[in-house]
């Protein structure tokens, strides 16, 4: 883990903790467009970190991961699970940095389990400049859909 206590994680190892630990939510922090028309992976809740057209940080964005992680969605805390601190955030963006970037925020909020899906959704730039053709959550066949 870096010195911004962001946990670092592939994409499948990132699918695998999602099937193996229900309190787990992953965070598309794209911007909407983004999540809507590019895609996303399958059952990702969608909030942005920087949205268009201003390309500012969300001023709510950590209080809406607050209410995805305790409002509903993580609903069978164990006694000393009652806190941010018992559901790990996998957050994703379009290859890494936007993410990376949100996490270091939820981490000096008080979050502690906080994971960057390295290579993001579609992947760094290959060398024609298209995304998706050597890395990312699509090029490794996981689970996404399309609205």
């Amino acid at each position: 883990m870096p010195n911004s206590g962001v946990h670092s994680i592939i994409p499948k190892d990132a699918w695998e903790l999602l099937q193996k630990n229900p309190k787990a939510v992953l965070i598309d922090v794209r911007s909407e467009l983004e999540y809507l028309f590019v895609g996303h992976p399958k059952g990702a809740i969608h909030i942005s970190w920087i949205e268009a057209p201003e390309w500012k940080v969300n001023p709510h964005f950590i209080a809406e991961v607050r209410k995805v992680v305790l409002g509903g969605i993580i609903s069978d805390h164990d006694d000393n699970e009652n806190s941010v601190d018992s559901a790990p955030v996998l957050l994703i963006c379009r290859s890494g940095a936007r993410s990376l970037e949100a996490g270091k925020a939820l981490r000096k909020e008080g979050f502690s389990d906080v994971y960057n899906v390295l290579e993001g959704f579609e992947g760094p730039l290959d060398a024609e400049h298209h995304r998706g053709t050597i890395a990312g959550w699509r090029y490794h066949q996981l689970p996404w859909e399309q609205c």
